[in-house]
């Protein structure tokens, strides 16, 4: 892994990181998606690309999909693994709220050692995921990505577990919060409105109503009912 002194600077790691999660989710970086996703125009993005390229962290060539290289990927990883684990930290050992740790940990990422990142991966048990579900890549910048698949795209009637909630809007957060949710919750899909409207959806012990696009951001696995030996097993522990 890179030392902290040798990372390329804080606008550089934030366009990197930008393009590896376009391609986390399934879609092109380009220029304007990028101007977009980190506020910045278009003119700026251009200029940025010219530079990441020099430092053969991107390969772009004109009206074609931005790639990381090798190195600009690692580079990449390594800010969203200080990321994803200051966000662990703040929920589990500071007492922060999910919806809170995002905007934190963007202002922290940029500026903890490695050292410091070593302690609170000990600390916390070498966590596998932040608090929102996404896997952390390892010491060695390895990462298992999810094979998790948007709720709002799942068969109805249907029983599902929650995997992550790929938004950032503390807002939406806070929102599926009062749903429950969150990582580990099973889901059971019972129908939905005419013409694209609100899901209806039991989770735990209560019946909800989830909005599309709040559904759109929560990745579902297919949920597996234990099996008799599992639950056997379990009465046996206890």
């Amino acid at each position: 892994m890179e030392t902290q002194s040798h990372l390329p600077g804080q606008s550089v790691e934030d366009y990197l990181k930008a393009i590896y999660n376009m391609e986390f989710e399934g879609l092109s970086a380009n220029t304007a998606d990028l101007a977009s996703r980190l506020n910045v125009s278009a003119p700026a993005v251009s200029k940025m690309l010219r530079r990441l390229t020099e430092l053969q962290l991107v390969e772009h060539t004109p009206y074609h999909a931005i790639q990381l290289t090798e190195r600009g990927r690692k580079v990449a990883l390594e800010i969203i693994r200080h990321h994803r684990l200051l966000e662990r930290y703040l929920v589990d050992a500071l007492g922060y709220s999910w919806e809170e740790v995002h905007a934190e940990a963007e202002r922290l990422e940029h500026h903890i050692s490695e050292d410091f990142e070593s302690r609170i991966d000990d600390l916390l048990g070498h966590p596998t995921t932040c608090p929102h579900g996404a896997p952390i890549p390892s010491r060695n910048l390895m990462v298992t990505p999810s094979t998790g698949r948007p709720l709002s795209e799942m068969a109805i009637p249907g029983r599902y577990i929650v995997d992550q909630v790929v938004d950032e809007d503390p807002v939406l957060l806070r929102y599926l919060k009062e749903r429950d949710l969150v990582p580990g919750s099973v889901v059971a899909l019972l129908e939905r409105e005419p013409f694209g409207g609100d899901f209806t959806a039991k989770v735990g012990q209560h019946t909800v109503r989830i909005a599309p696009k709040a559904a759109a951001q929560v990745f579902v696995l297919p949920f597996a009912e234990p099996t008799k030996q599992h639950r056997q097993d379990k009465k046996e522990e206890e």
